[in-house]
């Protein structure tokens, strides 16, 4: 790669060529601030936080977008370039909601970081006209509240990314501010719940519903019986929330802390997503050997469902008919376990811990009540979680290691893996492959399906046979592969889609990282290491060797694609209109 010669705040610094001055700047080991640049997302240069000054310019200039070349020599902390930051950050506050202290962001808020590294307090001398507005909650996994937005329009470029952008700027000037065309209420658009928006605003502007109250209140019940499940990529990403590094698998810490709430029984949601892999490798199966809808397509992201739902209705049959792991592992609890316990299920009360707000969503949807009562009663994100530890005043940090209740937290390698991209095809495939040829595999990592990338192709020989299977994360992403299939010119059998990038790991529920992390350090790739390394130390890889799993089988459903398991583990889905 060409380099270039540029001066930083009077040193001189090679750094390649093409590059911004912020990111020349980070090469230096210095920090410019911004709130509106995410690379390769939004690189607009609205906020005015990143100016800087350059030596001949005739003024500041915007360093996220200004590249650099050679000789240029650039200054990031003059008294003019901290008079424009203060000057911006004052004109922010003015129109601004400056309820810090409830805030839900506050401490994660990058406002009100940047404000306290200024000097910036919540008396602007800048007072004048303020619009007000009112919350949008309509939707089942989000508030939106635009008092807080910056118009930083970061939310509208992670929805674009993902190729639904039923968010916008809307009118012009003084009355500019985000939101859906004609104004509508979220419920009433195509959006998708993944999330994204919430992840990748710097503000409280956007935040997920609490449910946290509901949880408290059903663990302070004692007619009621609660158990929590926590998915995969919780152990991966709980840790951040307390300052520890990122891909830290907290696992041990994680259970002791749910113990800490008070819920009566721990379990693990990869004790379902076992279960899943049983289902659809069976489903699988069949649609291969008795002529059924191929490609088939995974099912356990609720928000890629709900965007096959509105974007791709009439693509439906390709869908798995399996329920996501959340509402298998539900399910199960108020049928096989509440059984087993003797546990009337209307007094039970089965909680998710999840790294999506479209799971929000996904409890209250139709088909999702085996046992007569909803499978899953409430979900929380990844954060809400973290909130709930600390306002119990519980040292995350301090806890002893503790294993999950049994048998439900037992679990595979292959059901870790879930949380990245790509890890359900490779769960799968480790079972399916086995069925298919009747023969143990030497090898269990596919890994040709691993790694960040949008989309990724695979071909194997399984028992002679060609196997074209194919991977995508993101919605925008699976646009690619369901164009190909609804054209024809698909030749995959089975295809993985995951509704965010990356994968669970990477959800919209999950911690709140500083944009400077999102532009700089490989966040996702951390993350999913963490989940890939308890794989590895996993003496169990494949999901029919769980012997939880091989119990539930031989005492309740028979086999993988019984009758029972039919009416208990799968479920349908319904065209909707794109609006």
């Amino acid at each position: 790669m060409e380099n270039v010669n540029v001066k930083i705040n009077g040193r001189p610094y090679s750094v390649p060529k093409g590059s911004s001055i912020l990111e020349a700047a980070r090469y230096a080991g210095i920090e410019v601030p911004t709130l509106c640049y995410l690379k390769d997302i939004n690189e607009i240069g609205a906020c005015r936080m990143c100016m800087v000054e350059v030596k001949g310019a005739r003024s500041l200039v915007a360093a996220c977008v200004f590249p650099v070349n050679d000789g240029m020599e650039i200054f990031t902390n003059t008294e003019k370039v901290r008079h424009s930051r203060k000057l911006t950050l004052e004109l922010i506050l003015s129109t601004h909601d400056r309820k810090c202290l409830s805030c839900v962001r506050s401490g994660t808020c990058e406002l009100q970081q940047l404000c306290k590294e200024f000097g910036v307090d919540d008396e602007t001398r800048y007072e004048g006209d303020v619009v007000r507005y009112n919350f949008d909650d309509s939707a089942a996994h989000m508030v939106r509240d635009n008092n807080k937005c910056i118009l930083c329009r970061r939310c509208i470029a992670a929805c674009d990314q993902q190729g639904i952008s039923v968010i916008g700027a809307n009118a012009r000037g003084f009355d500019t501010h985000v939101s859906s065309a004609f104004d509508k209420d979220l419920a009433d658009v195509s959006c998708i719940s993944c999330g994204q928006c919430i992840v990748n605003c710097p503000t409280g502007a956007i935040v997920e519903k609490d449910d946290t109250d509901k949880v408290l209140a059903a663990i302070n019940d004692p007619e009621k019986f609660v158990i929590v499940n926590t998915a995969p990529s919780i152990r991966a990403t709980l840790g951040e929330a307390f300052g520890m590094h990122i891909g830290t698998n907290v696992e041990g810490k994680m259970v002791a802390a749910l113990r800490r709430l008070g819920f009566d029984k721990v379990f693990d949601t990869d004790f379902a997503a076992d279960l899943t892999i049983m289902e659809e490798a069976n489903e699988l199966i069949d649609r291969i050997q008795n002529g059924g809808t191929l490609p088939m397509i995974t099912s356990c992201s609720p928000g890629w469902i709900k965007y096959c739902e509105h974007y791709y209705p009439d693509q439906l049959s390709h869908l798995s008919t399996c329920k996501s792991p959340q509402q298998m592992f539900g399910a199960t609890m108020k049928t096989y376990y509440a059984e087993k316990m003797g546990i009337d299920p209307k007094n039970m009360v089965v909680v998710g811990v999840m790294p999506c707000t479209a799971k929000k969503f996904e409890t209250k949807r139709d088909g999702q009540a085996a046992s007569g009562y909803p499978d899953v009663d409430i979900a929380i994100t990844t954060r809400e979680l973290a909130r709930m530890i600390d306002n119990a005043g519980i040292f995350f940090k301090h806890l002893p290691d503790e294993e999950f209740d049994n048998p439900f937290g037992e679990s595979t390698g292959a059901a870790t893996i879930f949380g990245a991209t790509g890890g359900v095809m490779e769960a799968a495939l480790r079972t399916a492959v086995e069925k298919l040829t009747g023969k143990e595999l030497e090898v269990v990592d596919f890994t040709e399906v691993r790694g960040m990338n949008g989309v990724k192709e695979a071909e194997y020989d399984i028992g002679g046979k060609k196997v074209k299977v194919a991977v995508a994360s993101g919605t925008k992403n699976a646009k690619v592969i369901m164009d190909k299939v609804k054209d024809g010119t698909s030749d995959y059998l089975f295809i993985e889609i995951m509704g965010c990038p990356g994968g669970c790991i990477n959800g919209g529920g999950q911690p709140i990282q500083h944009a400077v992390v999102r532009n700089f350090v490989d966040l996702k790739g951390r993350r999913a290491e963490a989940l890939y390394s308890a794989d590895r130390n996993n003496p169990k890889r494949k999901s029919h060797e769980n012997e939880a799993i091989k119990t539930l089988y031989t005492e309740y459903l028979g086999k993988p694609g019984s009758h029972k398991a039919h009416e208990i583990l799968h479920t349908s889905y319904v065209a909707r209109k794109k609006y």
